[in-house]
């Protein structure tokens, strides 16, 4: 019986150590678990930015097409044989460079045919007003009849108005030559050309080059008629910016301003065309591309904005979050209005300078203590 009972206090001994092995086991786990867990007066880290009040533009973002500031297809003013063309392809012209030259052969002899007669009538002229001379004082003392007289006066008013004429036809012989040269009327890029050396030219005809001017360049597009009031009463105070971006381009959006209003809306559409007008020292734009934009319409005055971002939905409605003096943040339900870009209208619920959280609500409750990270917006 001794022995049989020592044998049962080892197996109680054996259980009571494994039992007490796996007790400290799990409470091991579990304070692992809590040393992982946050305490309650933790910061929690946001981003917040500050409401603000002021005037606010709603914009209006469309799709327009880009547009020469002016197209120009160059015609020759004379007629004759194309002799050389003077610009490349595609490439850049100034206002006045020569960018074709037609055979000025012919052109040049009108001229010395004109100039032939001139001098011949001049000469005439000449002749004639001295025999007026010579015959004058033969008049009175009657030397000279009144009829040879007068004829001779006719002679130097026929002869005058020859040289006269003569002028005037070397004078146009000297424009049709001038216009041999065909100059580039304005800075722009020339296409391909029309008409190669060699080719018979007709004045006022035959096209040559279509010239682009793209500094500046114009942005197209319409807005709807519903827009056209804000549009125009933003266009009244003045400047109005226009901003553009190309699809899939990097970089920040191309600034235009406002340069037309069509004068009538377009009753199938029920839109109406705007000009914007860019600069284009850059070359980004070239016509016929697609372009997005944004335009302001509408000018909302003494408005509280927040970023967007900041404006959270719950089942009861919209709320921000709010941070207090004491760092903990209030869930503030409120009423949202209209945006424009990245800004938001608090129509109701918000005061202007109160801290609103723009990231990081997922972890905020009523009462949570946030830490306000770096990089906030203000």
């Amino acid at each position: 019986m001794p022995q049989r009972m020592s044998w049962k206090k080892l197996v109680a001994l054996l259980l009571a150590v494994v039992l007490a092995v796996l007790v400290a086991h799990v409470w091991s786990g579990r304070g692992k678990a809590d040393a992982g867990k946050p305490a309650a007066t933790q910061a929690v880290p946001v981003k917040a930015a500050v409401a603000q009040r002021g005037d606010l533009d709603l914009s209006l973002q469309v799709i327009g097409s880009v547009e020469a500031y002016s197209t120009v297809t160059v015609q020759s003013r004379v007629s004759g044989q194309l002799e050389s063309v003077a610009f490349t392809p595609g490439g850049r012209v100034k206002a006045g460079e020569v960018i074709e030259q037609i055979d000025p052969s012919l052109l040049q002899a009108q001229l010395d045919q004109a100039r032939g007669n001139l001098a011949k009538d001049q000469a005439q002229l000449a002749n004639a007003e001295q025999v007026l001379r010579r015959y004058t004082p033969m008049l009175a003392k009657g030397y000279v009849s009144q009829t040879d007289y007068d004829g001779y006066k006719a002679n130097v008013g026929v002869y005058g108005a020859s040289v006269k004429a003569d002028q005037a036809a070397v004078e146009m012989a000297q424009t049709q030559l001038g216009y041999a040269r065909i100059l580039a009327p304005v800075d722009s890029i020339a296409g391909a050309p029309l008409t190669y050396p060699g080719a018979q030219v007709s004045a006022n005809s035959t096209n040559l080059v279509v010239l682009n001017q793209v500094r500046p360049i114009y942005l197209t597009f319409s807005v709807p008629e519903t827009a056209l009031a804000g549009v125009k009463a933003a266009y009244a105070r003045g400047k109005v910016a226009v901003n553009a971006s190309i699809p899939g381009a990097k970089g920040p959006p191309l600034a235009a301003s406002l340069d037309f209003i069509n004068n009538a809306v377009d009753p199938a559409t029920g839109t109406i065309q705007l000009k914007a007008v860019y600069p284009n020292t850059d070359d980004r734009l070239t016509p016929g591309q697609f372009v997005q934009v944004r335009l302001p319409t509408t000018r909302l005055a003494d408005v509280v904005t927040v970023p967007v971002e900041a404006l959270q939905n719950s089942p009861n409605g919209s709320f921000v979050f709010v941070i207090g003096t004491d760092g903990r943040v209030q869930q503030r339900m409120v009423t949202s209005g209209q945006t424009s870009g990245d800004r938001l209208v608090i129509e109701k619920g918000l005061d202007a300078g109160e801290r609103v959280v723009t990231d990081g609500q997922m972890l905020l409750t009523n009462g949570t203590l946030v830490h306000v990270a770096d990089g906030s917006k203000s």
